[in-house]
């Protein structure tokens, strides 16, 4: 028998997971909680083997839970089960611990096999998941930056204009913007706010 931990901060949602759950002999759950702070410390004194946890819920969300779950070494195997399937709820959910991700469209016998496949620590994705992550790792990886594109798009990280990184820099305002442009192009942005958003996200960039 599985046991199980249901978080979710809509009462109506965890109501139906319970009865859904208990009405298979393969389950237990153990309790509940209703936001990410209730289901560290459920999870800590039940030890349940697979904690169904949701992502957006008040006071402290589904990722941060999952990682001081993981912080704490506490055993139990978390599942996310959410309706958000962006890659900003997915990648950090899988960064943080999480063992799967699934959303809560999925059929039920889909739930109870994602259940079962966690509690033996095999990774479940939605499919819809998987075909998203396999095409990211797919994708092309940009261009890397040279030293003169690294050190402008520092500069506009900073706020910098055309002319006074130029100054700067000791070169024309024109190369300046040929250098731009030329960064745009591998980084796949048009303009300089996604520019430095995309040079954060691929560690050209730190806070």
């Amino acid at each position: 028998m599985i046991t199980l931990l249901i978080v979710d901060d809509h009462p109506v949602v965890r109501d139906g997971l319970r009865g859904m759950f208990r009405a298979d002999p393969r389950f237990e759950v153990l309790g509940e909680a209703g936001d990410g702070a209730e289901a560290i410390t459920a999870a800590e004194e039940l030890r349940p083997d697979v904690v169904l946890m949701d992502l957006r819920m008040p006071r402290t969300d589904g990722v941060t839970a999952i990682k001081e779950l993981t912080e704490r070494g506490v055993p139990s195997r978390v599942l996310v089960l959410t309706t958000y399937d962006t890659d900003s709820d997915v990648v950090p959910a899988i960064e943080a611990g999480a063992t799967g991700y699934l959303l809560k469209d999925a059929p039920r016998e889909e739930l109870f096999r994602a259940v079962e496949a966690a509690a033996q620590g095999q990774a479940v994705l939605s499919p819809s998941i998987a075909t998203r992550l396999m095409g990211q790792v797919r994708r092309p990886a940009p261009a890397p930056l040279s030293a003169r594109e690294l050190e402008i798009l520092e500069l506009v990280a900073q706020g910098t204009t055309n002319r006074e990184a130029a100054r700067k820099l000791f070169i024309s305002e024109a190369t300046v913007k040929t250098h731009l442009l030329h960064m745009y192009a591998k980084l796949g942005v048009s303009d300089r706010a996604a520019a430095v958003a995309a040079g954060f996200s691929h560690g050209y960039l730190t806070p």
